[in-house]
């Protein structure tokens, strides 16, 4: 399945838009020299939060097993 802006806003924009809020605060972070230990934890944040999105779309295509633990 192709993973697509359009594809994951499907998830919901509140789930989507704080995926991309994490995201970007995470490349804030970086770019403002941020202990390595808050940007280690915004890069979890920011990548659990876009599986989540991702696994949502495969989900909703019914490309994914409705048992995600």
């Amino acid at each position: 399945m192709k993973r697509t802006l359009e594809g994951m806003a499907k998830a919901g924009e509140p789930l989507l838009r704080d995926a991309l809020d994490a995201i970007r605060a995470h490349q804030a972070a970086q770019d403002s020299g941020a202990s390595p230990e808050t940007i280690e934890r915004l890069r979890v944040l920011a990548d659990s939060l876009y599986h989540a999105v991702v696994d949502f779309q495969l989900l909703e295509a019914g490309s994914l097993s409705e048992s995600i633990n």
